[in-house]
């Protein structure tokens, strides 16, 4: 799946924002900021870090099925999109996800006695059911996921 974002300039970005703080529910996200304009910042030790975009340059998210996948080894990033005051700002995601007929949930091979599962599996269908029928927020689906 692929998305283009267009934010507009703001006169008052300090009073919108442009995307509310999330993770990706997908496996792997590929970001280009295609005008060098700053505005995405992820959460790193509880603070807003921006990104600094640097020409011809990808931005590779995890998303939260390569956390579960990985049983939390990799984890997902937290991030938001904030408005320039004077610049339009403008980017391309391309998300990767499992296909539809599979299943959601730690790989076997990372499953032991001494790590067990952190995550429950799920069809990939009821996975993206569950996540469309609740509000963009944080990392919250993917601790409804935890076990």
């Amino acid at each position: 799946m692929m998305r283009m974002n267009y934010y507009p300039p703001c006169p008052q970005p300090d009073k919108v924002i442009g995307l509310t703080p999330h993770s990706d529910s997908t496996g792997l996200t590929i970001l280009l900021q295609l005008n060098q304009v700053e505005g995405l910042l992820i959460r790193k030790n509880g603070l807003w870090v921006p990104v600094n975009p640097f020409p011809n340059a990808f931005i590779v998210n995890v998303g939260d099925i390569l956390e579960i996948s990985t049983n939390g080894i990799y984890k997902s990033i937290e991030h938001r999109a904030t408005v320039n005051a004077e610049k339009e700002r403008v980017s391309i995601a391309t998300f990767y996800s499992p296909n539809e007929d599979g299943v959601v949930g730690p790989a076997s091979s990372l499953i032991s006695e001494e790590t067990p599962p952190r995550f429950r599996s799920i069809g990939v269908k009821d996975y993206f059911k569950g996540l469309f029928s609740q509000k963009l927020d944080g990392k919250s689906y993917v601790d409804v996921m935890r076990i």
